[in-house]
Formats: structure tokens, sequence, C-alpha cells
């Protein structure tokens, strides 16, 4: 069902039912995968693909040229997953050339009023990301992460699995897996406790995680104190997740408790 008022190029490729209310309009290179819904008032252009059961509210914009001074209209994308929920006045941005010419979203994922995602932004399945929030250029967001209204996340900045951001934090440094995150200029509170137990993991391992933190974040030097627990805790994934997640970028800067 497309409402007469909306303005659909000949070349979009608009699949089975898909819904597009009024006053939409939908680019050439764009495709809507089946069930994907426009409420009204949604703007969508650029190489830009939305998958499956996708909802998009009012005045968001998706696709536009990235807020980047580099960029000099090269061939990018934005892939967005299945079953997201997109609210008013979220923009989304398509990739560069300097951070691999696409942005990508996954699945089942939440971006609240006046969310952001720029350029080159990776962003992992089931995650929620609360009003107000933009996200700089380079991010990358893994699964299952939630980030509280009013925060702001830096470009290039990674964070972890089941990670949470408190409301009003400035996440100038990555956040392991599981961490708790909160502060005007981001700091650790600990692990997110209430996630991992909904994602029904083994308390057992729980525990050895936070004991794992404890001793990971006992002083300044990341890398010298996961060389005193190496080994200890081969046996529990989730501590494995924190530590390949410190050593995969060993120039970024990693978020630490404030004491």
């Amino acid at each position: 069902m497309i409402h007469n008022s909306s303005v659909i190029d000949k070349k979009a490729k608009i699949s089975k039912n898909v819904k597009i209310g009024p006053f939409c309009y939908v680019g050439p290179n764009v495709l809507l995968s089946e069930e994907v819904e426009l409420v009204s008032n949604v703007h969508i252009e650029g190489n830009t693909s939305i998958g499956k059961g996708t909802k998009i509210f009012p005045f968001a914009s998706i696709g536009t040229q990235p807020q980047d001074l580099k960029f000099k209209n090269e061939k990018n994308s934005l892939s967005i997953g299945e079953n997201n929920t997109i609210r008013e006045y979220v923009t989304i941005n398509p990739g560069t050339e300097g951070g691999g010419s696409k942005t990508s979203i996954g699945n089942n994922c939440l971006f609240m009023i006046s969310s952001h995602i720029a350029h080159d932004c990776t962003i992992g399945s089931n995650v929620i990301i609360a009003n107000n929030v933009p996200l700089g250029g380079h991010v990358t967001i893994e699964d299952s992460v939630v980030i509280g209204g009013n925060s702001a996340v830096q470009q290039f900045t990674r964070i972890g699995r089941l990670a949470m951001i408190g409301g009003m934090t400035g996440v100038l440094k990555d956040v392991t897996p599981f961490g708790l995150s909160i502060g005007n200029r981001n700091y650790l509170q600990g692990i997110n406790l209430i996630g991992l137990r909904r994602k029904k993991y083994d308390n057992k391992k729980i525990m050895g995680l936070d004991k794992a933190y404890k001793e990971i974040f006992s002083s300044k030097n990341l890398h010298e104190n996961l060389t005193k627990i190496n080994g200890e805790y081969k046996d529990n994934e989730l501590v494995s997740e924190v530590i390949k997640f410190i050593e995969k970028d060993k120039k970024r800067p990693i978020c630490t408790p404030q004491n």
C-alpha cells in the first residue's frame, strides 16, 4: 500500500506487503524488503537497503550524505537489517571511502527519537539506542548493547557486547563487553549484571567474570594485568571475550574504573 502523496522513484525496489504512508520520498537506489513500513514523512535515499519488517516513523532521514567534509560523493552504501524500529527524527548516514564505504545495522534494534548513526558505523543486533544519542563516525556497537538517553559516543569508539551505557554519558573510551559505563567522561562502574542474568548466563561464570574484572582493572596497565591471569579463566567464555576485546586494538584507550 503506497499513499498517493508519496514520491517513489521508478527505479526503487519495493517488495511485497510494503506500507508507505503519506508524504514519503524513496530514491532510485533504495531497496525496501517485505513488510517494511514507512509511517509518514520519511526520507530515504542513496544505496540503501532496509530489511524485512523494519518500521520507520515520521521525519526520519535515512541514507543522506555523510556529515564528513572529506566525503567527495564517492560510491557508498547503507544496510539496515530486519525488524528494526526507527523512531521520529532519527538520522542514519552511509559510509565514506575512508571507512570502508559502508554503514551497517543488524536486526531487532530500537533507535529512539533523534538518535544519529554517523558514517561508517557498524551496529550489531538487539541494540537499543535511547533518545538524543549521536554516534560519531566509524563507531562499532556489538550485539545487545544499551545506550541511555542524551549520551554521546565519540568517533572510532568500540562498545563491546552486552555493555550498558548510562544516560548522559560522554563515551570517549572503548567499553569492554558486559561493562557498565557512566560519567560525564565515561568510566566503568562494574559489569552489567542485570543484562547477563537476562541472557541466562550461568551464575558461576558471571561470578568468575566479576572476579576477573577486578583483576584486569586492578591497575592502569591492563596488558600487564592480562598476562598475570593468562590461562586462569580459559573455561569462562565471558572472560575470554573481554580479553580478546582489549587485545584486539592496543592503540585504543579502554574505559576503566574511576579509582
